[in-house]
């Protein structure tokens, strides 16, 4: 594998990602085609695998004949005086560039990151996304300023059903994701303060209501490692193990046979983590407890221990009932067997229930029962400084 420097960058509202890319079978080597190359040699077998699908409704999400990518130039790119510039480094091979484009750029969904176009200059590529305001869902879940108000519960069931929502189109568009993450879920916010807020929701009462309805959008990001789902009748494809440990299947590690609901399983480890606001994997943790899912997994099928799993920031904010649900659906996701986890829709609606009682009992003041554990002693063990989940790299 050829690897290069991949950076993202902030220019105004769009996001560029950066890569230095090195020579590369599955790129051409002819720098004026390559742009065209990846976006082009890639469509075909995307548009077979696709053409292959049941016409299903998607009331939401779509997907297009041809990525709709703009061309940039550098000189558009640059940014204005006075905006702030980002970056953040990362290798990638020129295959996953084109997975990036193929994917993404033809997969319209409100809960999937907009590819705006690319950049080809030189020897440089870059990806032109939307710019999400608020960063990562790592950056709010895991943060412990004590001066930063953590991200409430209905916020949380926010983020996971778009999450679940962008994940299940995928799996509609027969595509698996592969590296479904905290990190690779962006949330799109408001940051303007110089605009008065009655110029942004003129018919809104409540600003912040309107505000909250407004923010935290989840979108999935960074399609590098996304790939086709199984054809002709198989139940799995069989790839090089990639992703990130403490969210990787089981099956998948252990044999390379990536299923549907290997991403099922990452999501199931998503929605422990922001249950418990703890990290996937966390090498500050004791030993035994470094490992979220081997650590607490056993405590969720406990109906008399599962509250002692919820977050102690967000306590008061959630009824017993709701988090019992929520853990319910966690182990479901978390199923050793693939065949025994539920489908992403099925996850959906799961949480759409589990949304629908969280709102019945903000507004029935005869529904405010809530839990009062007191804060777990494991979350008082908890380091302030952790480390994220890491890389899985070149196991065949």
């Amino acid at each position: 594998m050829v690897l290069g420097f991949r950076s993202q960058v902030r220019f105004s509202r769009a996001v560029v990602v950066h890569i230095s890319m090195g020579t590369s079978n599955n790129c051409s080597n002819n720098i004026e085609s390559s742009a065209t190359s990846c976006v082009s040699n890639c469509r075909s077998q995307f548009s077979q695998t696709v053409s292959e699908i049941v016409e299903e409704e998607n009331p939401d999400g779509r997907i297009l004949e041809t990525p709709n990518l703009k061309v940039f130039t550098f000189v558009e790119l640059r940014p204005q005086p006075r905006t702030s510039l980002r970056c953040w480094a990362k290798a990638v091979s020129g295959k996953c560039t084109k997975s990036e484009v193929n994917f993404i750029g033809r997969l319209s969904h409100p809960n999937l990151v907009k590819l705006l176009g690319y950049c080809w200059e030189e020897k440089e590529l870059l990806l032109v996304y939307e710019f999400m305001q608020k960063g990562s869902l790592e950056n709010h879940l895991f943060r412990r300023n004590p001066a930063v108000e953590p991200i409430s519960w209905e916020t949380r069931l926010k983020i996971a059903i778009g999450a679940a929502r962008g994940l299940a189109f995928l799996h509609f568009s027969d595509v698996i994701y592969r590296d479904f993450k905290a990190p690779n879920i962006l949330l799109d916010g408001f940051n303007d303060h110089s605009i008065e807020p009655s110029n942004i929701f003129p018919s809104c009462n409540d600003f912040g209501s309107c505000l909250h309805l407004h923010t935290y959008n989840a979108k999935i990001s960074d399609f590098g490692l996304a790939k086709l789902g199984p054809s002709g009748g198989d139940s799995h494809v069989t790839t090089r193990v990639m992703g990130t440990y403490g969210y990787a299947a089981p099956e998948y590690i252990a044999t390379g046979h990536l299923y549907v609901k290997s991403d099922v399983y990452g999501f199931g480890v998503l929605l422990l983590e922001m249950m418990t606001g703890l990290r996937a994997l966390d090498t500050k943790r004791p030993d035994g407890q470094q490992n979220l899912v081997d650590w607490l997994k056993p405590t969720l099928s406990h109906k008399r221990k599962y509250k002692t799993l919820m977050d102690g920031r967000i306590e008061g904010q959630y009824s017993s009932k709701a988090a019992l649900l929520t853990a319910e659906l966690t182990l479901k996701c978390l199923e050793h067997d693939p065949k025994n986890r539920p489908s992403m829709k099925e996850a959906v609606e799961a949480l759409e229930r589990i949304e629908s009682l969280n709102k019945e009992r903000s507004t029935d003041p005869s529904k405010s029962g809530s839990i009062h554990s007191s804060t777990p002693p494991r979350h008082g063990q908890q380091s302030s400084k952790r480390r994220s989940a890491g890389p899985i790299r070149g196991k065949s």
